[in-house]
């Protein structure tokens, strides 16, 4: 994944390198693949630092295995450990993890930070002797790993189209290194060849040749290098991590044509575009994202699973969310139906799913999660099925006498229970009625739940299922939202903005001869964060010099905010050299 970084003033700070722990000694005593492998990290004096994994034999049963999956993002594939924002990996880290319930790490590395650009291509030993100490750390909890090559995909792998001998010169020079360090690991520790690889200026059927040859190669220097790599397991992915049917099928076509019962297929998945990063009015997840999940699945199981080739899907998340730095792309709730889907597709169809985390889940500065409720909703998929709902907020207008409101529950093969307020269970008939799946607040128990009725959220109630997590419910007074007139440059406008207990969902952007205002020329919606930004503290809106500089000099852009209560506000812009004026519509 092309990284997500926090802003430099919330980096976390590095406390330096220092000098490295005592590299732990790997013990690996193996059955052969007629039957199953175990394995144990020892020190020295052949004390055994966690309880031996057992290894199946088949590799679609290891890999099952090492549901749930965990990646250790922005770390060893920063251009230095500390450099976007995370401190040095810990023991602790992997302990955390472990104890969390995850099972493997994947591992990413960019080596290209810490090596030669000219032949032979020699990786900096300090910093195989780094990476060699986290993934016994991550082994000696217990966990599988998944080691690859990462950014250097798009640093110097994708330059095959332009410089092909010496980018596979390079290229299998850094799998000897990297095999030849770690030949002596136990079948827990598996090589992915290429992150999301990707070429540029070259037609389909050569970036399919291409990829080809690169994981061929990977597959040939790892196996030729001897020892556990013998028979390690290895990860292939598709072109850019894409799981679109044709990129699948190329990818079968080449593990197929290596004859090596030890393979694995892997895919990323950031859901539907235009829900993962909030444009072209993807705020809800609805039914096209909801079937682009359940076909992707299908796809990757009825491709790989479903003939003994396991999938490993080596990133999974959204695209800018969560994100504690900015306000949130992607509506809370919305994210927790993605993620319950999600857990679910992936138990039915025989995936198993490694959560990309750059920075947004796990604090690793204190190893605490970020969200604890988000992070167990995760969790809770892993086993079992979730109750939802439409939305996860019901608004209560404060200008208006309050009436019974309604959402609609999404069961996910689960019971409805009823609802809560804290532990005092809200009463059926009095305080709320089910009809099939709706149900309906009565005006008397909103009435209680606003209290004075301040802006905002006045109270939280749950919705409670017979498995799975809560589902949380806020009650929100509101009423129509205002925007002001203002003036600014090309380097930003700010908006006064009066929310009224309402979060901003989409710009709508259109010139009065109806074609589209901002840099998405085929939408009128225009991406959340990246061109208009909510400052809730600050009750402004922000438009952004990438939308500023998009719009045509003195031609009229009317603007339209949409809100998740359903209202809008309207609001005109006029860009005049790199003055900027905004006039309420």
């Amino acid at each position: 994944m092309n990284d997500i970084q926090p802003p430099a003033h919330r980096r976390a700070r590095g406390r330096g390198l220092g000098r490295l722990a005592a590299l732990l000694t790997a013990l690996a005593v193996m059955l052969g693949l007629s039957g199953a492998a175990a394995f144990g990290a020892a020190d020295v004096h052949g004390t055994a630092l966690h309880p031996a994994v057992s290894v199946p034999a088949k590799a679609i049963d290891a890999v099952a295995q090492m549901q749930p999956s965990w990646n250790l993002g922005n770390s060893l594939d920063a251009p230095s450990e500390t450099a976007w924002g995370n401190p040095l990996t810990t023991k602790a880290t992997f302990d955390t993890i472990a104890a969390a319930g995850f099972r493997s790490v994947r591992i990413p590395v960019t080596w290209s930070n810490h090596q030669s650009a000219t032949a032979p291509y020699t990786i900096d030993a300090t910093f195989v002797a780094r990476v060699k100490q986290i993934v016994d750390w991550a082994q000696a909890d217990g966990l599988y790993v998944v080691l690859n090559v990462h950014h250097d995909s798009i640093e110097w792998v994708s330059n095959i189209t332009k410089d092909h001998d010496n980018v596979m010169a390079r290229f299998d020079s850094t799998w000897s290194q990297i095999s030849e360090a770690f030949k002596a690991e136990p079948r827990t520790l598996l090589f992915e060849s290429v992150n999301e690889p990707r070429f540029n200026d070259v037609t389909d059927a050569q970036k399919t040749a291409y990829l080809n040859e690169l994981n061929v190669s990977f597959h040939t220097v790892v196996r030729a290098s001897g020892g556990e790599n013998a028979t390690r397991m290895l990860v292939l992915p598709t072109l850019g991590g894409d799981g679109a049917q044709p990129l699948l099928d190329d990818l079968s076509t080449t593990i197929n044509s290596l004859h090596d019962s030890q393979l694995v297929a892997t895919v990323h998945f950031y859901s539907y575009y235009p829900f993962s990063a909030n444009l072209a009015g993807g705020t809800l997840y609805g039914d096209i994202a909801q079937k682009y999940l359940d076909d992707s699945f299908a796809d990757m199981h009825d491709t790989f699973v479903a003939k003994g080739i396991p999938v490993y899907l080596g990133e999974y998340g959204l695209l800018t969310s969560p994100n504690y730095f900015h306000p949130e792309t992607v509506e809370r709730g919305e994210q927790l139906k993605y993620y319950e889907q999600l857990g679910y597709a992936a138990r039915k169809n025989g995936v198993t799913t490694a959560l990309w985390d750059a920075f947004n889940y796990l604090n690793r500065e204190t190893l605490q999660w970020r969200d604890p409720d988000l992070f167990a909703a995760i969790k809770s998929s892993w086993t079992t099925r979730s109750g939802t709902a439409s939305f996860d907020k019901v608004f209560v207008s404060k200008s208006a006498p309050i009436t019974a409101e309604s959402l609609t529950l999404n069961l996910n093969g689960t019971h409805f229970l009823g609802v809560w307020q804290g532990s005092t269970r809200l009463l059926p008939g009095r305080d709320y009625t089910v009809s099939g799946t709706t149900l309906t607040f009565t005006a008397s128990a909103l009435t209680r739940l606003v209290g004075d009725r301040a802006y905002g959220t006045d109270a939280t109630v749950q919705a409670r299922f017979s498995t799975g997590v809560p589902w949380n419910i806020d009650i929100v007074t509101n009423d129509n939202p205002t925007v002001a007139a203002a003036t600014g440059t090309t380097d930003g406008l700010t908006i006064p903005t009066e929310y009224r207990g309402n979060n901003l969902a989409t710009m709508h952007a259109t010139y009065a001869d109806g074609t589209n205002a901002g840099p998405l020329d085929w939408t009128p919606y225009q991406t959340f964060n990246e061109t208009f930004s909510p400052d809730y503290p600050n009750s402004t809106i922000v438009l952004t010099p990438l939308f500023l500089a998009s719009l045509r000099d003195g031609d009229t852009a009317t603007l339209v905010f949409h809100f998740y209560s359903g209202q809008t506000a309207t609001y005109k812009v006029t860009k005049n050299g790199s003055t900027v004026t905004g006039t309420v519509g």
